[in-house]
């Protein structure tokens, strides 16, 4: 182990002390279903079991110690969050009785505000500036240079590095003595989580491979490593909240760059919800998008007797977005279609047209688009069925009948504006 090496597995340590002080560590556990369907030793690392539901608390509570150690009269702190950050460091400011002032977007939802609140208590102040995280971001460092307030950053500081590491070193201690990790599924948004996490395990368990996980509508790091530089995103999307990020971090993206594009899966963001319902279902586990991220990924790997172990990265999710997953996880599936159906405009069309549906195709919605045309009408159809077999047997007879149609369920134009 080289100097630098044995300098950062200290600064864990000291990390990972001092965080017994805030909370337990996260369970370690054996996934018995995802184990069976890879032929794996699957292990799931249970950030989602934090006091704060997601592993943020670590880099956060971290970040803030090493400040107050070197300016103990910094009492003032700010951070620019969409959520996890935000509750990490609302946690965090109770804990050592600092004020913290969190800039969040005005797009938040609710339940991330009021959770960010209730971590916080009188410790904290919530300004909701901006529609987009940029703005949110420019509004808090503005506020840290007028206040002289310390800025929080979510990723890309050495001491936030640190304390997110700090989960591997719980990994290396919970799993069963004489096994070791094959493989590290890990989550990324903005870096801080992935970059620590490698940094260690190449100190302490070099053996251990990677893989890095991002979301289909925000791969950052992949397209840094494709590029041989940082690049910046033109477009995130912002349905993976967690991880959705425009530019990895800089000190991030120097502990990673060393890693082939192909280290870094893509998670398609219907079929992560997939997961979301899956494991709900089956585990009765709750996600957030990004917190299944590591889970979705082992659909892409070939696993078969290898012991890996997935980060599950977080848990907060606002069940009022349930409705929007399970639809898209259907979608996802293969067993629901939208189409716009020409209706012709006479008697007993509908009728007609019902007749054509097989013992498992169920009307989800039915609208009419134009009411006045004067020979068809075009109508909004969803369909759910038991599978995508089903789908094409409803299309041939459909055909068969004359029924003109065409299937929008993969047009993101149509469907965002109409669905």
């Amino acid at each position: 182990m080289g100097s630098d090496q044995q300098r950062f597995v200290s600064a864990v340590r000291d990390a990972e002390a001092a965080l017994r002080a805030i909370f337990e560590p996260t369970p370690l556990q054996r996934n018995d279903f995802l184990s069976a369907r890879h032929g794996a030793e699957v292990w799931l690392k249970r950030e989602d079991l934090s006091p704060v539901r997601s592993y943020k608390i670590r880099g956060a509570a971290n970040a803030m110690r090493r400040a107050l150690a070197a300016a103990p009269r910094q009492r003032r702190f700010v951070c620019a969050s969409a959520g996890n950050h935000a509750q990490g460091m609302a946690f965090a400011c109770r804990h050592f009785g600092t004020e913290g002032v969190i800039f969040m977007p005005v797009t938040t939802p609710q339940q991330k505000i009021d959770k960010t609140r209730a971590f916080g208590g009188e410790q904290v102040e919530i300004r909701l500036v901006g529609d987009y995280f940029d703005d949110t971001l420019r509004a808090a460092q503005a506020f840290c240079a007028e206040a002289g307030a310390m800025f929080l950053p979510p990723y890309d500081a050495r001491e936030v590095i640190e304390g997110q590491a700090t989960c591997g070193l719980e990994i290396l201690a919970q799993l069963p003595e004489g096994v070791e990790a094959d493989l590290l599924v890990l989550p990324v948004g903005g870096g801080g989580l992935a970059s620590g996490m490698v940094e260690l395990f190449e100190a302490l368990s070099p053996a251990t491979g990677f893989r890095f996980v991002e979301p289909a509508g925000g791969p950052s790091l992949r397209r840094a490593l494709e590029a041989g530089e940082l690049v910046t995103l033109d477009r995130v999307d912002n349905f993976v909240d967690g991880a959705a990020v425009a530019r990895i971090g800089d000190l991030n993206f120097e502990a990673l760059r060393r890693f082939d594009p192909a280290d870094v899966l893509i998670a398609p963001e219907d079929r992560i919800c997939g997961t979301m319902v899956e494991m709900l279902n089956v585990e009765g586990i709750v996600l957030e998008p990004a917190g299944a991220l590591s889970i979705d990924a082992l659909r892409d790997l070939d696993l078969a007797g290898r012991v890996v172990v997935a980060v599950v990265s977080g848990g907060n999710f606002d069940f009022e977005r349930l409705p929007d997953v399970k639809e898209r996880a259907l979608r996802w599936e293969g067993r629901k279609k939208y189409y716009i159906l020409r209706l012709p405009q006479r008697p007993g069309a509908l009728r007609e047209f019902l007749g054509v549906l097989g013992p498992n195709d169920d009307i989800s919605r039915f609208e009419y688009l134009k009411k006045s045309a004067r020979n068809f009408g075009s109508v909004l159809l969803g369909i759910e069925s038991r599978s995508r077999a089903d789908f094409e047997g409803l299309e041939a007879r459909m055909a068969a009948a004359g029924f003109g149609f065409q299937d929008i369920t993969e047009d993101t134009v149509i469907t965002s504006l109409i669905i």
